[in-house]
């Protein structure tokens, strides 16, 4: 049997493989897992313990950025700061409906640009964004894609994007130039977002919307708030325009120290025990994004050393360049759907070269395709982004109703990304490095 033949049987059983286990499991990990090892078996293999273990830690440094950054915002959010902010711009905004509308989903994008995941965005800011959209005059069902919708755009934005992330270290390309060319496709998608969702909303008196809100420490104020992300928004700009001044401590120590703040800021002055116990709940919530991250990387490394990877690669890049525009509307949100950040390495990482190959700004190209994959954060089987919303808010109405609520939103944001996919000279002069 020839290497290729012997290569492509081994990606039909861990096709196989994968599809029996989603179906029997309903978890992308564990049906990861389950696939490198029938692939590890086909191939001849064995069981390649070595190969696990150093998949395990391929990507450790995302897994690290995702604990310590969820540490913090669920830190920032046990002092009520993140009440305090809500409530001070509803009692400043109240008449401008539009505005607070904007302002609302700015915050939304935070948690998220923050830790590269918009469950993080969902869980610490939805229920708070959720009580006010509703006493704005917003139905059931678009409150819950409005909190979805600005997710998912969450995790889009920089500095931290994880599907660009790893599509950038799948390429050996570094992650830098990003910042500009996220943003602005981010902020665009979430004005009309507001603007569709938002539009015939009647709000109530300022006095029903706060009164809707969670009860505020009289001693914690919007500066006392703000003082935690002014120390981050420093150390993000003292890494990157005094990096030869100051030494490197990276995203999880920044994040660390932007912890330590928010404790130094409770106006509670709450004990030791509780703040243990704050961080034991984090690492329970973000169990599952490490989980992904761990077998990701044990997949890719079963995948490399098979040969099923270059295979792929090589498949992709003999794709016609209209194919893929053809198709990654559909295909990119269904891999993610199954996938999970997976969809970025396993898809993304070729595709960067087959466009490398046709002389496209790769960097636009990687933000491109991590809306894309963003797209499908509402799909089964996981659905991750979708079914957290749907929980955050407390939305009865079937999932049919809640993804016609977004698809408006959700198609805009497709046509933005194959715009930039399509036309990446256009907008390269958004790439800053």
């Amino acid at each position: 049997m020839s290497m290729y033949a012997s290569t492509s049987w081994t990606l039909a059983a861990m096709v196989a493989a994968f599809v029996l286990s989603s179906w029997r499991f309903k978890s992308p990990e564990l049906s990861m897992v389950v696939t490198a090892l029938v692939g590890a078996l086909v191939a001849g293999l064995g069981f390649p313990a070595h190969l696990f273990v150093e998949g395990t830690f391929t990507f450790l440094d995302l897994a690290f950025i995702f604990i310590t950054a969820c540490v913090f915002m669920n830190a920032y959010s046990e002092v009520g700061a993140m009440n305090a902010l809500v409530q001070a711009l509803v009692g400043r905004l109240h008449r401008r409906k539009w505005v607070l509308l904007m302002v609302l989903a700015l915050l939304m994008l935070v948690p998220g640009a923050l830790t590269g995941a918009g469950v993080v965005s969902v869980l610490v800011v939805g229920g708070l964004v959720a009580a006010v959209l509703r006493l704005m005059g917003l139905s059931e069902d678009r409150v819950a894609a409005f909190v979805f919708m600005l997710g998912i755009l969450s995790a889009i934005a920089p500095p931290i994007n994880v599907w660009a992330m790893l599509m950038a270290a799948g390429a050996n390309m570094p992650y830098v130039g990003f910042d500009w060319v996220l943003l602005v496709p981010v902020l665009v998608i979430a004005a009309i977002t507001v603007a569709y969702l938002g539009w015939g909303a009647v709000p109530q008196s300022k006095e029903a919307i706060l009164a809707g809100l969670p009860p505020l420490s009289p001693k914690m104020t919007w500066w006392r708030a703000a003082i935690p992300l002014a120390v981050l928004l420093a150390l993000a700009l003292a890494a990157k325009y005094a990096a030869f001044s100051l030494p490197t401590i990276g995203f999880p120590l920044m994040f660390v120290i932007c912890a330590l703040a928010t404790v130094a800021i409770d106006p509670v002055g709450r004990p030791l025990r509780r703040w243990l116990e704050v961080v034991n709940q984090t690492v329970e919530q973000v169990f599952p994004l490490v989980a992904t991250m761990v077998s990701v990387g044990v997949l890719v490394n079963i995948l490399a050393a098979t040969g099923v990877r270059g295979l792929m690669a090589i498949s992709f890049v003999a794709l016609p360049i209209a194919g893929i525009y053809a198709t990654s509307l559909l295909v990119c949100p269904l891999a993610q759907g199954s996938l999970g950040f997976g969809s970025a390495v396993i898809l993304g990482t070729p595709l960067i070269f087959v466009f490398n190959a046709v002389g496209a700004n790769v960097t636009v190209v990687a933000a491109a395709f991590s809306m894309l994959f963003a797209l499908g954060d509402c799909l089964p089987p996981s659905r991750i982004v979708g079914r957290t919303a749907i929980e955050t808010v407390g939305y009865k109405g079937s999932y049919g109703s809640f993804l016609k609520a977004t698809a408006v939103p959700w198609l805009v944001m497709g046509i933005v990304a194959l715009a930039m996919l399509m036309f990446p000279g256009k907008v390269a002069f958004l790439v800053k490095y």
